[in-house]
Order: C-alpha cells, then sequence, then structure tokens
C-alpha cells in the first residue's frame, strides 16, 4: 500500500502527542519518522514506530528528557542524552556540531546515554543541507561476532559521511553488518531472502533466510576481519568521547538502550573556495558515473543519489508501506492508553 507524505507525518504527529510528547517534539520525530520512509529505509523509518512505542511504554525512552552539555573542551563538546528519544538528541546534537564548526571550522558533540536515533543518515542530510560535511556514527548493542567468534560480542554501529554538494549532497549511510538488522527484518517482512548472505544461522553457516538470521542475531561484518575491526574501533572512538556505554555494557542490559555517539561536523566555507570543491567532487562523480556497467541495464551511483531518486518517486506516488506495518501503527493511534 502506498501513504501520503502528509497523511503519514499526520498520523505520527497524533500518535506522538497521544504519548504526551510535546508538539515541538511529536512534530520533529513524525518529521523524522516520515522522512525516513520517504527515502525508502522504511527499516529505520515507519516500520520501526510500533517498537518505539513498545520502549516508551516500558520507561526505557524518557518523554520530557532532552539531551544537555555537560563538558566542553574548546570545540569538543560531551552532552548526556538522560534516555530521551534519540531523534530529539540527534536532531540537536548535529544542530550544536553545526554551530560549533560554523564558529570555528570543525566542531565535534559526543553523545552519551541516548536512545536509538533510527536513521543515521538524516543527521547527515541535515548537516549537509547547512553548508557542513559531517562524520557520524553510535554503537550498538552486540549483534555481530568478531572475526572468528561464535557469539555477537561488537555491534554493527552505524557510520555516516555526508558532504554537502549543489547539484545533490554526497551521504554515505552504512551499517558494519552487510545488513543492518532493520533491512533483515523488512526482508522477513516481505518474505523473501536476502540478495547477498546477511549472518549466520543456528549451524554456524552464512545464511540469506532472514528469520534464520534474526534467531540469534549473528550479523556478518562489512569485509569480514575488516569490519570486524572497524566496528570495535568505531565502538572505542564513542565510548571514550562520549565517556558513556560500550556495546559491551549496553549489552548487559535487556534492552538496547544507553548508546554512545559522536556527532562531528566541519564547515567546507572556511576554505573560501566554494567552485573548486564543486568541481572536485563532480569530478570523481562524473568518473564514477562514467564507467561500463558490467551489465547493460545496470548503472553506478554516488552515495545517496539513489535515496534522492527515491524521494522523488514516493512524493509523487506515495510512500510504500507494509499493510501489516501500517494497521499496527493505527491500532496505536486508535486504542485507549
Amino acid at each position: 500500500m502506498r501513504i501520503t507524505n502528509e497523511e503519514m507525518q499526520d498520523v505520527l504527529y497524533k500518535l506522538f502527542l497521544k504519548y504526551q510528547f510535546s508538539k515541538d517534539k511529536a512534530q520533529s520525530m513524525a518529521k523524522v519518522y516520515t522522512d525516513n520512509t520517504l527515502f525508502g529505509v522504511n527499516s529505520h523509518g515507519i516500520n520501526r514506530v510500533p517498537s518505539f512505542i513498545d520502549f516508551v511504554e516500558k520507561g526505557l525512552v524518557k518523554i520530557n528528557a532532552e539531551a544537555e552539555k555537560v563538558q566542553a573542551f574548546g570545540t569538543i563538546e560531551r552532552w548526556d542524552g538522560n534516555l530521551g528519544p534519540g531523534i530529539v538528541n540527534a536532531k540537536k546534537c548535529t544542530d550544536r556540531a553545526i554551530e560549533l564548526a560554523k564558529l570555528h571550522g570543525m566542531g565535534m558533540v559526543a553523545l552519551r546515554n541516548t536512545n536509538h536515533w533510527m536513521r543515521g543518515g538524516a543527521y547527515g542530510w541535515q548537516a549537509a543541507e547547512a553548508g557542513c560535511i559531517a562524520i557520524l556514527f553510535t554503537n550498538t548493542k552486540p549483534n555481530m561476532p568478531p572475526w572468528g567468534g561464535n557469539d555477537s560480542r561488537i555491534g554493527n554501529n552505524p557510520f555516516i559521511v555526508a558532504i554537502p554538494r549543489a547539484e545533490g549532497h554526497v551521504v554515505l549511510d552504512m551499517a558494519i553488518s552487510q545488513f543492518s538488522f532493520g533491512k533483515i527484518n523488512e526482508y522477513r517482512l516481505k518474505g523473501e531472502k536476502l540478495p547477498y548472505p546477511g549472518g549466520w544461522d543456528q549451524n554456524n553457516e552464512l545464511s540469506k533466510d532472514p528469520e534464520k538470521i534474526l534467531q540469534k542475531e549473528r550479523g556478518l561484518p562489512i569485509g569480514y576481519w575488516k569490519g570486524s575491526g572497524l566496528s570495535m574501533v568505531l565502538d572505542m572512538l564513542a565510548t571514550l568521547l562520549a565517556a558513556g556505554d560500550s556495546t559491551y555494557k549496553i549489552g548487559q542490559k535487556e534492552h538496547e538502550t544507553a548508546v554512545s555517539q559522536v556527532f562531528l561536523c566541519i564547515y567546507p566555507e572556511v576554505f573560501g573556495n566554494k567552485g573548486l570543491q564543486e568541481r572536485l567532487l563532480n569530478e570523481i562523480i562524473d568518473y564514477v558515473h562514467d564507467v561500463e556497467p558490467m551489465h547493460p541495464k545496470d548503472k553506478t551511483y554516488y552515495p545517496g543519489e539513489r535515496a534522492l531518486r527515491t524521494r522523488a518517486i514516493n512524493l509523487e506516488k506515495g510512500i510504500p508501506v507494509n499493510g501489516e506495518v501500517w494497521a499496527k501503527v493505527l491500532e496505536l493511534l486508535n486504542s485507549k492508553r
């Protein structure tokens, strides 16, 4: 089924108001959840709304809490999320990193005790729209085995790089697992197999079956041992810079909460050569676009290019939504508390 951008945003706004979020927070979260879905990332958009409400009902997300600065070291700041809603905290910390970057050329906010930010790329786009380069990452609960291990001890710690560009921002948004677990669940909802192996099954065999991978949540690191190492250092950086919980500590809890995140922004305007920057970016993109495809119908893309195309299509035709997920969202809205 397809839902208009306006309808989805309106339903989610009313839902969040029902759960006692302020109007500003309800509006902000409704927009991010809708935008994530509009960009085609249902796994971190509308599909996550029921689980977010479950976290609210369990008291894991503090409705009235917000991130606040606890320490400052020049252009580097530490903030505490106070277990508030991850989207609200991430937007606030991105704004602060942008502000610091525009004052000093570079700014970084390290955030602890926050909740899932949903689609990390949303904050990459936020920074790029403000004219900033951004490098963002978060740790997670353990959901991948370190290379050669049997049990999950490392997180698939999403990593984002955003670069502003006049003809369309470049935004790389990726988990350190071959597929995010939200994406694996999306394939499960559609009753489809993954196009490539995404994790290990109960027999320690790599599998394309979402059900088998989700049984023990043992995702496959990108680049095998390289992704395993990258996951560990991102966790180390987020934990050290934020003075927050590591994947190890997060894994001791019943639910994934109190994660650590980093928001680093650079303001390229300080170099005063915007025309040169645009030319260099387009030179790289044109070179990649110009390659002969392996298969006649294939095309190469820069990071974020397909997302912009998906957004345009969904604005025109409506946003594709799983019927069961949408029914659950409407049930949450219309049921008594």
